[in-house]
């Protein structure tokens, strides 16, 4: 018998991220770039020392552990500090789907610095970059790659700058309820979906009951529930390949799921709505039942 754990992503438009430079400088007292602007999104990370940077008519005072976000065509100022000069990397990139990962990140004009103990990984994935900095598509690969984990990395720790925008704790939810859309028919649980919005589930619930009035469990079951009645409507597939195909090991567990929802079990409820197939009006109330818990 098979033992297999697999996960199914929404499919969206892939974002393509494109190096355009990178590097490392260790700077003299009162080094400074700007007023002025970049053509690329620019991300800067502090090694050492300190600093000052402007943006956005505010001035944020940073040093080592601390990083500073640009973006393109915005009027910005930075200038190491005259008794420690900092020490900095940078990578500046383009792409499709940018402006959206960045979002996601919590990074903006609004909130263009971040903090991350990652100092060693960052410098690792620059120097990377710049020992593969010939033409060629294996080393165009490599440095497109070295990208995204060099925004992976800072993700893991901006992403709590969400709280500080507000409204965009919602995000977790979207991501939630997308990922459960998509992986309802494999065997996950609460935990495997905090896990993917890296929050811990308490925080999740919290959420859910916030936005939806349920929590996940609550959600993933009637969505779960809903496919499934759905299938028994349109198919004569049995019970336990129903069960099955929306996430059920057990046909038991799927039954008494099934009758706690819909206050019958699942061959009852095919009998009497019928088996012959979903009429439109079945369909649109189907999918009308679906929409009001997404």
């Amino acid at each position: 018998m098979e033992k297999a754990y697999k996960l199914e992503f929404q499919l969206e438009e892939p974002a393509s991220l494109t190096l355009n430079t990178c590097g490392c400088s260790k700077t003299e007292p009162y080094h400074s770039f700007g007023p002025a602007i970049k053509p690329c999104y620019l991300i800067h990370y502090i090694l050492s020392g300190k600093g000052k940077f402007r943006i956005g008519g505010k001035e944020y005072k940073l040093e080592a552990g601390s990083g500073f976000f640009i973006p393109p065509n915005e009027l910005a100022y930075y200038e190491a500090d005259g008794k420690e000069p900092w020490t900095y990397l940078w990578v500046g990139f383009r792409g499709n789907g940018v402006e959206k990962i960045l979002a996601e990140m919590g990074l903006s004009v609004s909130h263009p610095v971040y903090q991350t103990e990652e100092s060693e990984e960052l410098y690792a994935i620059v120097k990377d970059m710049m020992e593969h900095n010939t033409y060629g598509i294996a080393n165009e690969l490599r440095r497109s790659g070295q990208l995204g984990i060099f925004l992976s990395v800072l993700a893991q720790n901006v992403s709590i700058r969400h709280e500080e925008i507000g409204d965009n704790a919602n995000v977790y939810v979207e991501k939630a309820m997308e990922y459960i859309q998509e992986n309802y028919c494999n065997p996950i649980k609460v935990t495997d979906v905090a896990e993917y919005v890296c929050i811990n589930r308490s925080y999740l619930y919290t959420l859910f009951h916030n936005t939806l009035q349920m929590s996940p469990q609550q959600y993933l079951t009637v969505y779960r529930i809903s496919k499934a009645a759905e299938l028994l409507l349109a198919t004569d597939y049995s019970i336990e390949t129903v069960a099955i195909s929306c996430g059920y090991k057990d046909p038991l567990v799927f039954s008494k799921a099934f009758r706690q929802m819909k206050g019958m079990s699942p061959s009852k409820f095919r009998k009497v709505e019928g088996i012959s197939g979903l009429t439109k009006e079945q369909l649109e109330q189907v999918e009308q039942e679906i929409e009001n818990f997404m």
